[in-house]
C-alpha cells in the first residue's frame, strides 16, 4: 500500500506529497480554465503509461541482459466529450535502438509492455494501442 496525499491549491491547481517524499503538481488545461502550467490529471494518465511501459520492460530487459537504456516513448492523449469527458484514447510510440535490441528478444519485450500495470488497469473503453519502433 503507498499514500499519497494531496491538496486544493485553488485556481484548479493541486499538489501531491508521496509517503517518500516526492511532490507532484496539476493544472487543468487551458480548454477548460485551467493554465497548463503542469500536467493535469488526465495528462499524468498517459503519462503514467508511459512510464510504466518503460519500467516494466527495464526489468524484462535487466534479467535478460538487453540493453534498453535510450528507449523513448510518446504518448499522444485524445480527450472525448460524448457521453461525458473522459480520455478517449493513448496512443503509445516505443521507439529502441534496433542495434540493441535481439530480433529474437523483441517479441517478448513488445508482449511485456502491453502487460505494464497501467495499460492492464485502463478501462476497455479507453483505445491504447501500442506501436514499436526500431531504429
Amino acid at each position: 500500500m503507498v499514500m499519497m496525499r494531496g491538496k486544493y491549491e485553488g485556481n484548479k491547481k493541486c499538489s501531491f506529497v508521496h509517503e517518500e517524499g516526492g511532490i507532484l503538481k496539476t493544472d487543468a488545461p487551458k480548454d477548460i480554465g485551467g493554465e497548463a502550467s503542469a500536467f493535469s490529471p488526465t495528462d499524468l494518465v498517459g503519462a503514467a503509461l508511459g512510464a510504466c511501459i518503460l519500467t516494466t520492460m527495464g526489468m524484462y530487459a535487466e534479467r535478460h541482459n538487453i540493453d534498453i537504456n535510450g528507449t523513448k516513448v510518446e504518448v499522444t492523449k485524445e480527450m472525448v466529450k460524448e457521453p461525458v469527458r473522459r480520455i478517449g484514447k493513448l496512443n503509445v510510440k516505443v521507439t529502441m535502438s534496433a542495434a540493441k535490441t535481439p530480433e529474437e528478444m523483441r517479441p517478448a519485450l513488445e508482449r511485456v509492455g502491453h502487460m505494464c500495470p497501467v495499460h492492464k488497469s485502463l478501462h476497455p473503453d479507453v483505445d491504447a494501442p501500442i506501436e514499436f519502433i526500431y531504429e
